[in-house]
């Protein structure tokens, strides 16, 4: 950690664990897709979520679990007790980081607004197209019924309290054949 000129420039708790499970992750054939340093009532728990092509199985996070504990022992990057967690960040994820919008393009998520919009509504099931990183925008196309991508659609994501992808078995296969131009 260090301090740079004008305040501190200090990476969290999560940042620091997510530089030493990449490359253990990489090696494994997984894609890191969040580390979460959160507390629950008066515990603590790190959570690391990861994926692969096809969906994690119990052994992937036993086969990442065994030597990532050695190495959070021996880089020892958290003062504090805690309980660490690994799973599957599982089928209805949030979407949070810039890598997350980029590769669920295509994929149906729904978002929630903070406040709804001008016609009242706060939440849409729409076909990711696109993600603006500069402007923290997502492009989407509003689906009708068939699952083909009727209207264009944009959201700010200051303006989301989040954006998921959508689970519902139902609707995933009417939309198996759905058309996002």
């Amino acid at each position: 950690m260090s301090k740079s000129k004008g305040g501190s420039s200090k990476k969290s708790t999560a940042d620091i664990v997510a530089e030493l499970a990449q490359p253990l992750a990489d090696e494994l054939g997984l894609f890191l897709w969040d580390v979460r340093f959160e507390k629950e009532g008066a515990t603590w728990y790190l959570r690391v979520l990861i994926d692969k092509d096809g969906g994690v199985t119990m052994e992937d996070c036993e086969n990442f679990t065994r030597p990532f504990n050695k190495i959070l022992d021996e880089a020892d990057p958290i003062s504090q007790s805690y309980v660490f967690e690994c799973g599957s960040p599982g089928l209805g994820r949030e979407l949070r980081k810039p890598i997350h919008f980029e590769v669920c393009i295509g994929d149906v998520v729904r978002v929630r607004l903070i406040r709804p919009d001008e016609n009242g509504e706060r939440e849409f099931i729409v076909g990711l197209v696109g993600y603006d990183e500069e402007e923290k925008l997502i492009a989407c196309q509003t689906l009708d019924e068939n699952g083909d991508g009727v209207a264009n659609v944009q959201f700010s994501l200051n303006d989301c309290a989040f954006v998921k992808l959508y689970d519902d078995g139902d609707l995933e296969e009417e939309l198996a054949g759905a058309k996002f131009d």
